[in-house]
């Protein structure tokens, strides 16, 4: 039980986390700040957060647990704000896509109090964004990754683990380096694509027209391209190396497959679509391809 949360970033993400653990009795309080003021008001009129603070700094004021909730490239802004009153006795997460940079951020602001912070990646969001969309179920059942650092304080690492632990998340740790390269592949990649592949469609000459004959199969594929721009603006640059690797990787397949299409290789390119169906169908997530 913790007594106080102390909320910076009241949308979607940071709201569902305050209110899953009002639901499982976690928090007896919860003091809140978002930049927009309208953000932090509506907040508090849906019950997410118990008090408005009128400064990131007054929101982690007398808290015993911290969780930014901010886009990635606001965390080192966020980390000053907030330096001054955070304790070695303080549980500070975030709940960002990428955890390099995030952590490279920590210990350039937070120094002596780095110890206190345990980034963490809850594997959960929406197509939209805000906070009325803020669900208590959102992270329930979803995979958390905590990217723990050398200076990272034991107690607090197993505060966290034990914290998503009750909210019913799978959690795992992993090296920062590890993390953002993984993703790279499994999530900003994809995100890119989809953007991609919508934007060369749309800016045809027929464009309309070509998309009003999508069907199931590429609503599926495109899901993600209705993510929120600036977010992934943020995500995709700051993970720009692992994304580019990871990008040429991909290209050396589509390379290959294209190639065998233009060479009317027929058995080859089965037997690569097989491999991909294969392996498509056999995993499921938190699970290994077997």
């Amino acid at each position: 039980m913790f007594e106080q949360l102390g909320l910076i970033g009241c949308g979607l993400m940071g709201g569902s986390f305050a209110l899953a653990m009002k639901r499982a009795g976690l928090v007896k309080r919860v003091v809140g700040y978002s930049k927009s003021p309208s953000t932090t008001e509506r907040a508090r009129q849906m019950g997410v957060i118990d008090v408005e603070a009128p400064s990131a700094l007054l929101a982690v004021s007398g808290a015993d647990i911290v969780l930014l909730a901010v886009p990635v490239a606001a965390t080192e802004a966020t980390f000053k704000a907030i330096r001054h009153l955070v304790t070695a006795n303080m549980l500070v997460m975030d709940v960002g896509s990428t955890k390099r940079d995030v952590v490279d951020a920590a210990r350039k602001v937070l120094r002596d109090h780095v110890g206190s912070f345990v980034p963490a990646h809850p594997i959960a969001g929406k197509e939209v964004s805000g906070v009325d969309h803020a669900d208590a179920d959102l992270y329930h059942g979803k995979q958390v990754i905590l990217t723990p650092i050398e200076k990272t304080q034991t107690v607090q690492l197993q505060k966290a683990q034990a914290l998503w632990e009750a909210l019913g998340c799978h959690v795992q740790q992993m090296a920062p380096e590890q993390h953002d390269a993984a993703f790279a592949a499994v999530s900003h990649l994809p995100h890119l694509l989809a953007f991609a592949l919508v934007h060369a469609i749309v800016s045809q000459p027929q464009g309309k027209e070509i998309l009003s004959l999508g069907g199931p199969g590429f609503k599926d594929f495109t899901r993600i391209a209705a993510s929120d721009p600036k977010m992934w603006r943020d995500v995709l640059l700051s993970n720009r190396h692992e994304l580019v690797e990871q990008a040429k990787m991909f290209q050396r397949s589509l390379a290959n497959m294209l190639t065998l299409a233009e060479e009317g290789n027929g058995e080859k390119l089965e037997e690569m679509i097989a491999l991909a169906s294969s392996t498509r169908s056999h995993w499921r997530m938190g699970q290994k391809a077997k």
